[in-house]
């Protein structure tokens, strides 16, 4: 008995205690989210669209003063998934950690440059992972539901409420109305945009680069695709049938290798959960 007069827990029960704290989950075991970012295929078209959407964002220079992004597009995506993929699979805490350290390192970013990243722009990030994981996930497999499309939102509304950023929708339907606002208002062409298109040109190849413009011109919405003139009829669209029978055969690894850096496969092979 303690000093308030209460039996301690015995070992074994505080042990199974923390087991069962440890088994609770950011996002559940049975969600689509999970589905989404489990796939390597649907994550890499995830960062195709933000990738051509961030390129025109009105804050992508907060991207040119770290130089981490334009000095490496691929490495930046993996670490990128990486804190995506530990909140997304990780236990409540471990995920909660996550994102506190993802808002941390943009703090610490905000101190240098000696002011503070946009609200708007911490929503437009937060917007393309919800919209592109769902784009993604449809383009390569089966519409989603509803209640599908709230469990993205939702999962990302958290990870943007534990980074404290401000004044996000309570509802799908309101994000929807917000998402458009955002497409309307923060997207810009400028001297970035074009300097992070010669570095994935540069890093990709010239017909793999011709192939992630066809990959972003199936996925981004019209604010998008008309700012960066992405093909208005992309070939791509019209093989996606072809990618779901090579899938369905097994022969998945096989078109990886055809289509994908070879010098980055085995760690996009490494994605798939």
């Amino acid at each position: 008995m303690n000093r308030h007069g209460v039996n301690p827990a015995p070992a074994s029960q505080l042990q199974i205690l923390q087991q069962l704290i440890l088994m609770t989950y950011f996002v559940k075991s049975d969600s689509i989210v999970r589905q989404i970012w489990g796939d390597a295929d649907v994550i890499l078209l995830v960062f195709a669209g933000s990738a051509a959407e961030f390129a025109l964002n009105r804050a992508v220079d907060w991207l040119f003063f770290t130089g981490k992004l334009p000095a490496d597009p691929i490495a930046r995506l993996f670490s990128t998934v990486r804190y995506a993929q530990e909140i997304v699979f990780a236990p409540e805490a471990k995920a909660r950690e996550a994102i506190a350290r993802m808002s941390a390192i943009h703090g610490g970013v905000e101190q240098k440059r000696g002011y503070q990243i946009p609200d708007w722009a911490y929503r437009d990030v937060l917007y393309m992972l919800i919209d592109y994981s769902m784009r993604s996930f449809e383009t390569l497999h089966r519409p989603l539901t509803n209640p599908e499309k709230e469990e993205v939102f939702g999962t990302f509304r958290e990870v943007g409420a534990g980074m404290h950023v401000p004044d996000l929708p309570s509802t799908f339907s309101d994000w929807q109305i917000d998402r458009e606002a955002h497409l309307n208002r923060d997207l810009v062409r400028s001297e970035f945009t074009d300097k992070l298109f010669q570095r994935y040109r540069e890093q990709l190849g010239n017909w793999r680069y011709d192939l992630l413009r066809q990959a972003q011109a199936v996925l981004v919405p019209k604010q998008v695709s008309q700012r960066l003139a992405l093909p208005a009829k992309p070939v791509l669209a019209y093989s996606m049938g072809a990618y779901k029978i090579l899938n369905t055969l097994g022969l998945r690894s096989l078109v990886q290798r055809i289509l994908l850096p070879t010098a980055y496969l085995e760690q996009i092979r490494g994605l798939d959960r």
